[in-house]
């Protein structure tokens, strides 16, 4: 059994959005706040790192290592993670360093991450290399996969589920952000466990369903084996919707900037500009194609993020006009 170690504040509360069931006309809608796991200012991958945490220190490992984009939610938790557990973190960011550090990299520094940029292309090649030299220079490294997506991390929804659960909303919909798919595997494990009635959908941030959904059902069904769980699924029992994510990953649309206005002017809540942003603009726009039924509960997961919302460009988009 892997370790777990508290570093999120749990359970996080689900909250009705009247003002959005009203305007939008369609379902009932309520918001599970994942962004107020407090963990460097919270999101989605505390979770997971309780576990990873866990797994680290069962290891004797003594550093962090893992990796994202330079605007990464997973890196700014690892790294504070490594912070709250006393151990050193090493984070290898894809893409240019910026002239202004800003947003989730700034709560990168303040938590006292070591930090290095590489191009995208190179980005498990350099995190390669980066593992050898914190081995070499005794460091006792442990990995942290891209977006902590992996057997381990995945244990983190599962028991989100769980949670969820004993709060008895009973939603007839789950809808979130997906993009490296711990997530979503997490939850649908957890929602074999919890016998969960209702449906989970991912909005995929960057990729395709034919490869996604493959990847996805693999995972759940490895971790399932791991834990001795009788579970299975295939790729069609994972649903996704990856029509929204067309612009590219990090890509502000008009259709993520209103949202966002949306969700802070209805309701008085943050959502992010890649993640829960692009994830909520799929949403209302299933809810206007009347996707959902009238009268049907549909929780949106508020996986964070909103610590990009400080980081140009997004910050100046978000002001235009």
């Amino acid at each position: 059994m892997v370790e777990r170690v508290q570093l999120a504040n749990l359970p996080t509360p689900v909250e009705f959005l009247p003002h959005l069931t009203s305007s939008l006309g369609g379902p009932d809608l309520f918001i599970k706040r994942d962004d107020l796991t407090g963990l460097g200012m919270g999101g989605n991958k505390t979770r997971k790192l309780e576990f990873l945490l866990g797994d680290a220190l069962a290891r004797g490992c003594k550093t962090l290592l893992s990796t994202g984009a330079v605007q990464s939610n997973h890196c700014r938790q690892v790294a504070a993670a490594a912070a709250k557990t006393g151990l050193g973190c090493i984070l290898v960011l894809a893409g240019q360093a910026p002239e202004k550090v800003q947003g989730n990299l700034l709560l990168d520094k303040l938590s006292g991450a070591q930090i290095f940029f590489t191009e995208k292309e190179k980005r498990d090649q350099a995190l390669k290399e980066h593992f050898d030299k914190a081995e070499e220079e005794g460091l006792k490294p442990y990995l942290i996969p891209y977006g902590g997506s992996n057997q381990i991390g995945a244990l983190g929804y599962l028991h989100a589920m769980e949670e969820l659960d004993k709060q008895k909303i009973n939603p007839d919909w789950i809808v979130f952000a997906s993009s490296s798919g711990g997530t979503q595997a997490g939850l649908i494990l957890g929602a074999h466990k919890t016998g969960f009635k209702g449906k989970i959908l991912g909005i995929s941030i960057e990729h395709q369903t034919s490869v996604f959904a493959p990847e996805i059902a693999a995972l759940v069904n490895q971790t399932a084996k791991t834990l001795e769980y009788d579970c299975s699924v295939t790729p069609e029992d994972v649903l996704i919707k990856d029509s929204y994510c067309q612009a590219g990953y990090g890509v502000l649309t008009q259709a993520e900037v209103d949202v966002i206005r949306l969700f802070a002017q209805k309701e008085g809540i943050l959502l992010d500009p890649v993640y829960t942003g692009r994830a909520a603009a799929g949403l209302v726009d299933l809810i206007r194609k009347a996707y959902f039924k009238k009268g049907e509960k549909v929780l949106f997961w508020h996986t964070g993020g909103t610590p990009a919302l400080f980081a140009e460009p997004y910050s100046k988009r978000l002001l235009q006009t």
